[in-house]
């Protein structure tokens, strides 16, 4: 049986997404479970986008040892430089270096010749294979790129020396019988094309992303790119967790497989929500909250006498489950390490002790401890940026008759400390006054959301805001049993991505 790698482009194309801007801390510990549910490449960024991407790429090379780990450059040679500078102490990489070729890009954007275009594919894949020998190439807006002439770069990218060449639909306006037929011409024209992988890129713009992919494969395709819940710039990518499934699930068809451990599914889709701040819809397939549940009576009646007349996977096949974490204020540091171990975490001893605490917190404000808040808690305290500020304390005076007033006081990296109160016409709004007047910074909060982590009254309360300031958007997230003081710490940790994307040193004391 083929199997079809998986190519995870959820740290750059998914990071392209509207006001997600993810840490480096975040982007490791997101591709150590890209990792550990086992796509095949991992691409980590766009090293020559700004110098925290390239630190990023190089941060992921270094920690990731089972998968290849590939950075895009454009055919400039200086963007292919910075991406190996990034790749290489990677166990194993890739370069992905990428040129329109459709006649809208050739006109506009490039304002080149086919000839030109040819020539300059070809330079840089060599210049490429200087440095690496998996090249991927990948002719931008190819599905709408005259089949002739696409037939034409592929060849000479082939004889180039590109080991893998990617065909995408990067506005998603191909249908699948379009898209599938692409890759069957191409394999009809190309010399030596049966030598190379194939791979697939779609966007979801028509809603077809997942559907083309498949399509593709039906094709002869190896390699199916996309990102964790389909995150990405517009309407997002093919969501790699249903394209798994439908393979898994329709065995029997496609004929094909993966490497994906199938359980690892919830994790990561749950981990790539709550550090972009994308909440997954409850209605999105495989790892919506309702993609299992079942209302109608007569599916509710059907699924008790039989699983499988309404249900063609079962939640547990994908990592869903409802046990709750057996730990309570008298639990140790060794269960409660067990339990971060088996929770997918790659913690030093300093973050297990930093986590423990805030365990024992948590503990004193909620009865039960689940998994989730057990996810919810690490994500929100060890993942993270710099932190010029902290969250010391918030007071607040509210009533319905009068005007609410906060107090915030934060604890600076120097080690000073920052008190300031403002009025607002609401509790939330008083609060972030009273935060821009102790960190000075002018901004704009663009989104705020509440998302409640488990059920009941004492459940914890996850707060994403999403801030501007001039050019930058970043969003911040906190996580607490109150939904005023999540808020409050949500807003602190925006504004420590917004310093730290300024560049600026930490304040502290002997350090830069």
């Amino acid at each position: 049986m083929r199997t079809i790698e998986i190519f995870d482009t959820t740290l750059r194309d998914g990071e392209q997404s509207p006001g997600v801007n993810l840490s480096l801390n975040e982007k490791v510990e997101i591709a150590l479970q890209l990792e550990k549910l086992g796509v095949t490449r991992i691409e980590a960024g766009f090293a020559a986008a700004s110098p925290g991407d390239q630190r990023s790429v190089a941060e992921v090379a270094k920690k990731i040892k089972q998968a290849t780990v590939v950075s895009l450059a454009r055919s400039v040679e200086s963007d292919m430089d910075k991406a190996y500078e990034a790749l290489r102490h990677a166990e194993s990489a890739c370069m992905h270096v990428f040129l329109a070729t459709s006649p809208i890009h050739r006109q506009h954007k490039l304002r080149m010749s086919k000839e030109q275009v040819v020539e300059r594919a070809v330079a840089a894949v060599k210049y490429a294979k200087k440095y690496l020998t998996e090249v991927e190439f990948s002719a931008e807006d190819a599905a709408r790129t005259e089949i002739d002439f696409l037939a034409e770069v592929v060849e000479a990218a082939i004889k180039a020396g590109a080991t893998i060449i990617n065909i995408p639909d990067t506005v998603g306006y191909m249908t699948p019988v379009q898209y599938g037929n692409i890759f069957r011409e191409l394999q009809a024209r190309v010399p030596g094309i049966e030598k190379v992988k194939l791979s697939c890129h779609c966007h979801d713009d028509l809603g077809m992303a997942t559907a083309n992919s498949l399509a593709a494969i039906e094709a002869g395709v190896t390699q199916v790119e996309g990102t964790i819940n389909g995150i990405g710039e517009r309407a997002g990518n093919t969501a790699l967790e249903e394209v798994a499934l439908a393979l898994e699930t329709r065995k029997d068809y496609y004929q094909v497989g993966t490497n994906i451990n199938l359980k690892e599914i919830a994790r990561t889709s749950q981990l790539v929500s709550r550090l972009t701040g994308m909440i997954v819809p409850g209605n999105k397939a495989i790892v919506g909250a309702n993609a299992y549940a079942h209302e109608s009576g007569i599916h509710q009646d059907g699924v008790l006498k039989e699983a499988s007349t309404y249900e063609i996977i079962r939640p547990e096949s994908v990592g869903f489950k409802s046990n709750l974490l057996v730990l309570g204020k008298h639990s140790g540091r060794h269960a409660f390490k067990d339990k971060l171990t088996e929770l997918g975490y790659h913690l030093d001893q300093e973050e297990i002790d930093k986590a423990f605490v805030a365990f024992k917190e948590l503990c004193d404000k909620k009865k039960e401890i689940s998994d989730e808040d057990i996810l919810a808690l690490v994500d929100a305290k060890i993942i993270g940026v710099q932190e010029t500020y902290q969250l010391d304390s918030v007071q607040l005076s509210y009533g319905n008759q009068s005007v609410p007033t906060a107090s915030v006081r934060l604890l600076r990296a120097d080690g000073e400390t920052c008190e300031e109160a403002a009025c607002g016409n609401g509790s939330v709004d008083s609060i972030y006054k009273a935060i821009d007047r102790a960190t000075g910074e002018e901004v704009t909060l663009v989104d705020y959301k509440i998302v409640s982590v488990t059920h009941g009254k004492d459940a914890l309360g996850e707060v994403f805001v999403r801030l501007q300031q001039g050019d930058v958007t970043v969003q911040g997230r906190g996580v607490s049993t109150d939904v005023l003081e999540a808020s409050a710490i949500a807003y602190v940790r925006a504004i420590n991505k917004i310093i730290e994307r300024r560049g600026e040193p930490l304040a502290v004391s002997g350090k830069v």
